[in-house]
């Protein structure tokens, strides 16, 4: 059967992506993509240790990252994002900036980090104070408030989840319960790290409820990826995409099925929950993923 008459297929414009050993969210990348952009991804190779600062440190090396460059040459990529949050704050902003230097020197393209990317998102929605939610240990969620602070960024408050391994399994659930207890009223925004942390479904319904711009680590590698392609990102209503959403979030507009602050509540109601809370909305679980070999 002649299908010449078809044409195409279209041009491709392509990212490269270079993600950790462990990474396991390649579908969530892609759902930010337009169609007419394509993914490279390749991987560090596999070491040994549990999520951990020396585990950012060794997916890091400019060694391993130049090699994992070179790997996508073929393919032609147009930028080359690195999608890991831990290893690209973990030396603090000139490490960040070696990084990105050392990619670009490597692919002779324009190269960028997750941290990187935060920075840049934080920046464009304004953010100055913000509320942090992790799934690492206190010690790497202390690495990332200080990677913040150095970049004159305030976080007022943060919480996280402890894991050293399959934080991918972690369910949209977890991620908006933590986010409820975690954010006060005067921030300007929430950021969720981890590339290997869901957050795609559950942006739209934190930023409904907590009335503010989230912002997620996949969600700021792509954004800032398709932005160097002169290109935008794709999604649902998500405030770091759509600026008819910041300006709603601006406005500040109640939700439809929320008291104002002075109704008086109705008899034999339940305590109210403290301002800006709500009931967690209902989740999908998400699909359940074979176990990687060895630690995240």
């Amino acid at each position: 059967m002649d299908v010449s008459f078809l044409g195409g297929p279209h041009p491709q414009r392509g990212i490269g992506i270079v993600a950790p050993f462990d990474f396991a969210l390649d579908r969530e990348l892609w759902r930010w993509v337009p169609d007419e952009v394509s993914l490279h991804l390749t991987r560090t190779p596999y070491v040994p240790v549990e999520v951990s600062l020396d585990l950012a440190r060794l997916v890091s090396e400019h060694q391993t990252l130049s090699a994992a460059v070179h790997a996508l040459h073929a393919a032609e990529p147009e930028v080359i994002a690195y999608a890991c949050t831990s290893g690209s704050f973990v030396d603090g902003m000139a490490g960040e900036r070696t990084m990105s230097a050392a990619m670009e020197a490597a692919g002779a393209v324009p190269a960028l980090t997750t941290s990187g990317a935060m920075l840049e998102a934080l920046t464009e929605l304004g953010a100055e104070r913000i509320a942090l939610v992790t799934p690492y240990t206190a010690s790497v969620t202390q690495a990332l408030e200080d990677f913040l602070a150095e970049a004159g960024i305030t976080v007022v408050s943060q919480t996280g989840l402890g894991l050293t391994r399959h934080i991918w399994k972690v369910t949209y659930r977890d991620v908006v319960e933590m986010a409820r207890h975690t954010v006060p009223r005067d921030v300007d925004a929430l950021f969720i790290s981890c590339t290997n942390l869901p957050t795609y479904d559950a942006i739209p319904q934190l930023e409904a409820e907590l009335r503010m711009p989230v912002v997620s680590a996949n969600q700021v590698t792509m954004w800032a990826a398709l932005r160097r392609l002169g290109t935008s990102a794709v999604g649902p209503y998500q405030a770091l995409l759509d600026e008819s959403a910041r300006r709603m979030l601006r406005a500040d507009v109640p939700l439809a099925d929320a008291p104002m602050p002075d109704a008086p509540a109705p008899a034999g109601a339940a305590p109210e929950e403290p301002p800006g809370f709500a009931e967690p909305p209902v989740f999908p679980e998400p699909p359940v993923f074979p176990d990687l070999p060895g630690a995240e």
